[in-house]
């Protein structure tokens, strides 16, 4: 059997135990989606969203990428957010970066040549580091270094989730949703919070939208 093959099969095996186990779980998962929260995480295969937080389908809107970044020009990312926030109306957002993560390792090194795409979106984190390079660069290992960035990357991306209109905006009219930056240790599976905010948090003036509730 071929690798794409066992995936069909154990698909099929899959929903037949699911079947078995809750009658009613697919035909109440088809009406519709209400999940409380939307993850954006890395795209790391060591990574799986409902997996590592013991989810079911329909729990968590979910959207990954290379480093878990929020760009305001990624517009694939963007529309997730709007989405989540105005029609599913989430009520809390996680970034979720991991603890030696290949795209914040990459980051740390020169640019290759053979990456030029991949270049361009791993610059979002070298600005991260050049942000506070000298705190990294004080860790006496690689590997310090390297999961300090994860952490750092993981605070600034919650913190362009609050410059969106589309967060300010859902803030001054529903008081949601709550923003979380959280990250995952490979080695023992466990979540690690290091930030949150939410509506009325302090947001720098040259971020505010004036009068975003019309935003």
């Amino acid at each position: 059997m071929k690798s794409f093959e066992k995936l069909l099969q154990e698909n099929k095996n899959w929903a037949a135990e699911k079947q078995a186990s809750e009658p009613g779980f697919f035909k109440q998962l088809a009406k519709e989606q209400k999940p409380e929260f939307l993850w954006i995480g890395c795209s790391d295969s060591r990574v799986p969203a409902e997996i590592i937080v013991n989810a079911d389908p329909g729990e968590m809107f979910i959207h990954r990428n290379i480093a878990n970044q929020m760009v305001m020009t990624d517009f694939n990312c963007l529309s997730v957010l709007q989405f989540a926030v105005a029609v599913l109306q989430v009520k809390h957002v996680i970034v979720c970066g991991h603890y030696n993560c290949g795209g914040v390792k990459a980051a740390l090194s020169k640019q290759r040549y053979d990456l030029t795409i991949t270049n361009k979106w791993l610059m979002h984190i070298k600005q991260v580091y050049r942000l506070h390079q000298d705190e990294i660069n004080a860790l006496p290992t690689e590997a310090q270094r390297i999961d300090r960035l994860v952490e750092l990357n993981v605070i600034e991306q919650v913190q362009a989730l609050s410059h969106t209109s589309i967060i300010q905006q859902a803030w001054s009219q529903q008081q949601k949703p709550m923003l979380h930056g959280w990250v995952y240790g490979l080695g023992d599976g466990l979540l690690k919070p290091l930030v949150t905010l939410e509506s009325g948090c302090d947001i720098g003036p040259i971020f505010q939208y004036e009068n975003a509730a019309n935003v």
